[in-house]
């Protein structure tokens, strides 16, 4: 059976015990690392490796002992409860193994957790458990967490209090942080709000974000946007130094002039047009963007897109000009546009 990418999230909080088993598959290993994790925990209870319940395998070495995997899925343990294996990295050459696994088990057996990388729509063992009837198949795609999950997260972390603005900053720093620093982040809210009765705020979760390139990477937009032509060479070259490449920089640029004419066309006016963006835009940058899409207009948008669109397809050409000097052009260009 397969599972939709909505009810991943759900099916790894409250498992159901009367499935065999579960594939997660995707490109990012760290959603997968998390959601297997999550599933694990919730199968086999807080004491479950404590209480030798789960059993981990990989793939790798199976394929030298096919009978392993049989073996630990009958096998008894010695306390009450269920039990659980675990088989990492799995590929299709596994898929016959698994398969007959999945037609002789019986409910007093273990259940089956897999992790597999992307595995395409004709993969063998991505069929096997879309077409069981006693197993699951869940995509873990890089979509990143919504309010469901994210407020899961917070009340596993033991944070049932949230105002309406720190959930929106929580929501947009998602977007921002892989899921593993997302994740980190919501720990450390946790473990900072310890003994404090009063609801999360953003403040709160100001003190506890990572520190990152984005606020290099925001200043020089800003820059941009409102014209200050003189501090972007020294900033781009502190970010060249961090790492960050002219690609990188031109589809952030592109997003960012995209924000500001989304909210300029809003029909309600800027200041409506950024406050009910989506995905939204951090609560400590919205007067700011304000400011900005009031500031252009919308002409002069449509021209700085362009120019962006340009100077991306420049920089993933074939030409031999330094792409970082290329980006500071273009970026320099656009803020003497927004000075006349």
């Amino acid at each position: 059976m397969k599972l939709a990418a909505r009810e991943v999230a759900r099916f790894c909080a409250k498992p159901d015990p009367a499935r065999a088993g579960v594939l997660l598959f995707g490109a990012d290993a760290m959603r997968i690392a998390l959601k297997r994790q999550e599933l694990v925990a919730n199968l086999v209870g807080p004491e479950g490796e404590a209480e030798m319940r789960l059993e981990r395998l990989q793939a790798a070495g199976l394929r030298g002992d096919p009978a392993a995997l049989a073996d630990a899925m009958q096998a008894q343990g010695f306390f009450p409860g269920l039990r659980v294996v675990l088989l990492e990295d799995a590929t299709d050459l596994l898929a016959p193994v698994i398969a007959q696994v999945l037609a002789d088990w019986r409910p007093e057996d273990a259940r089956l957790v897999v992790t597999a990388g992307n595995l395409k729509p004709a993969s063998k063992l991505r069929k096997l458990f879309e077409g069981s009837k006693t197993a699951l198949a869940a995509g873990i795609y890089d979509d990143p967490p919504g309010r469901d999950e994210i407020q899961a997260s917070l009340k596993a972390a033991g944070l049932t209090r949230i105002d309406t603005a720190a959930m929106e900053e929580l929501l947009a720093l998602a977007q921002a942080l892989d899921p593993g620093d997302f994740r980190q982040t919501v720990e450390k809210v946790a473990l900072y709000k310890l003994g404090d009765d009063t609801p999360l705020s953003p403040d709160d979760i100001a003190a506890c974000a990572p520190l990152s390139t984005e606020a290099d990477m925001d200043s020089l937009f800003d820059m941009v946007a409102e014209g200050r032509a003189g501090g972007i060479g020294p900033l781009l070259r502190r970010l060249e130094a961090q790492g960050v490449a002219a690609v990188a920089l031109c589809i952030g640029a592109a997003r960012h002039f995209r924000t500001l004419f989304a909210a300029h066309c809003d029909p309600r006016g800027p200041v409506e047009g950024i406050r009910n963006m989506r995905p939204p835009v951090h609560w400590k940058r919205r007067d700011r963007m304000t400011a900005q899409a009031r500031a252009w207009e919308r002409a002069a948008l449509e021209r700085a897109l362009a120019a962006l669109t340009e100077t991306d397809l420049a920089l993933r050409s074939a030409t031999e000009a330094p792409s970082m000097a290329v980006m500071e052009r273009a970026l320099i260009r656009l803020a003497m546009q927004r000075r006349r």
